[in-house]
């Protein structure tokens, strides 16, 4: 499909672009402070649905929950605070959640696999990781990881749900509840519940890149027999990170060089191909062949 252009209407730098589920709603955030919400449509027309203001400082990512909790949009910002924002009646969005635990900036929210319930990780730069997650009684639950990267942490994703190499369809008999994050450490962790508490799952810590590890992301595995995790780094490069099975030692292997610091890295649905957003205003994507070899399809600009 051709490319299309959304006027945000933003006064400020856009940190972020989410899609909705459908694929039929854009959310934005920007260091105006603001989250602006944009309906996208097939014949390239664009129409601004909704803006949000509650945070007092640039909003650096956006996430939307899966629709099984209804209209739920998260958020965080420089200001510390994450917000759950609710659409009550058609674009009338409250703040349903405020989060107020870390104590400075939250860099990065993911929300876990609709199959774990409504659960939301975030990094902050007070090193930090928490995760909250809804109870039946309309409570929250609140974790945390102390010093999951004592400098701060830049990016949270969540593994998929199956086990690797699990046939879709066979049932969630012990669903994976597992999470990988990067830091200004310039490492990439990966963690696991055990019960009640979040362990790290990864020693040593997975260490390949030379600068600040900017993003993180667990690729869905579809019933691959393996786990693969990108992370995207200050130092230009792209690491694939994969394990064949639990127990066993992470192996990284560098994408790709891009010559300029790499901001984000995110897959595609069925975790073969991965598109990477460079500091070049490049957006690439890259396909691993038969030979485990990664070669890159297109670049648009």
């Amino acid at each position: 499909m051709p490319a299309q252009k959304i006027e945000t209407g933003h006064t400020d730098i856009v940190h972020d672009v989410s899609m909705d589920y459908y694929g039929k709603r854009v959310a934005t955030a920007s260091s105006d402070a603001m989250i602006k919400i944009t309906r996208v449509s097939n014949n390239s027309t664009t129409q601004h649905l909704a803006t949000l203001s509650g945070h007092r400082g640039p909003v650096w990512q956006v996430a939307w929950a899966h629709p099984k909790f209804g209209s739920l949009l998260a958020s965080c910002s420089y200001d510390g605070k994450v917000i759950i924002w609710k659409e009550g009646n058609q674009n009338e969005w409250t703040q349903y959640r405020v989060f107020s635990e870390h104590k400075s900036s939250v860099n990065s929210i993911s929300w876990a696999p609709h199959e774990l319930g409504l659960c939301l990780a975030c990094g902050s730069s007070d090193g930090c990781i928490f995760v909250y997650s809804a109870r039946s009684d309309g409570s929250w639950d609140t974790k945390r990881i102390d010093q999951a990267h004592p400098v701060g942490v830049t990016a949270v994703s969540w593994a998929p749900p199956m086990v690797p190499g699990a046939i879709v369809g066979s049932g969630l008999l012990d669903p994976v509840r597992k999470l990988a994050s990067g830091g200004c450490d310039n490492t990439v962790k990966v963690w696991k519940l055990c019960n009640g508490v979040w362990k790290m799952d990864s020693l040593p810590a997975l260490q390949k890149h030379s600068n600040w590890v900017r993003d993180v992301a667990w690729a869905p595995n579809l019933g691959l027999p393996k786990s693969t995790i990108a992370s995207a780094s200050e130092d230009g490069t792209v690491v694939i990170w994969s394990v064949a099975k639990e127990g066993d030692q992470w192996e990284g292997k560098v994408l790709n060089d891009f010559k300029n610091p790499v901001w984000r890295v995110s897959w595609s649905l069925t975790g073969n191909m991965l598109a990477v957003a460079s500091g070049d205003n490049n957006v690439t994507l890259w396909k691993e062949a038969v030979d485990g070899e990664w070669q890159q399809l297109k670049t648009d600009h």
